[in-house]
């Protein structure tokens, strides 16, 4: 394990991204009674996903619900499996915090760093660790967010 200081600060959470087999049930529970705000509806071919982004809280306190649904039951990745998908982390600085983190044996999904739904940079770790990465998200898959400058000096105090 690397010795040095974290050159990265994990600034809170940014997502919490559910699964179903109806996103609209989901909406019915988050939007229409617990009064999350819907935002927009992405849909990805490659992801196989139909999600509708909803939050809560404003600027660097908002926090995203993400209403995920597959668009094929039959294909990975099943985002309605396991209801929680994953957590999504504001973090300050993506690229140095991948570099850290993987010289320290955490493992990242494939993919790398790109955009995400909401227009961040993002990457993801991997849910299990290997012999090369032995440290993981222990069976949960979370998301690194890249952090606009508005949330990274609202959450850095």
């Amino acid at each position: 394990m690397t010795a040095t200081k974290k050159p990265f600060k994990i600034l809170g959470i940014q997502q919490i991204a559910i699964g179903g087999q109806d996103k609209n049930r989901l909406k019915k529970l988050w939007v229409d009674l617990l009064g999350f705000q819907y935002k927009s509806t992405f849909v990805s071919e490659r992801e196989n996903v139909d999600e509708d982004i909803c939050a809560i809280g404003s600027g660097a306190h908002e926090i995203e619900v993400d209403l995920m649904q597959p668009l094929d039951m039959e294909r990975k990745p099943a985002v309605h499996q396991t209801p929680l998908n994953h957590i999504g982390l504001w973090v300050d600085d993506l690229p140095k915090a991948v570099e850290w983190l993987s010289a320290n044996g955490l493992r990242f999904a494939p993919g790398g760093i790109r955009a995400g739904a909401g227009g961040f940079d993002i990457t993801f770790v991997h849910p299990k660790g290997n012999e090369e990465f032995p440290f993981s998200g222990e069976g949960v898959l979370i998301e690194l967010v890249q952090a606009p400058p508005e949330v990274i000096a609202g959450l850095s105090s």
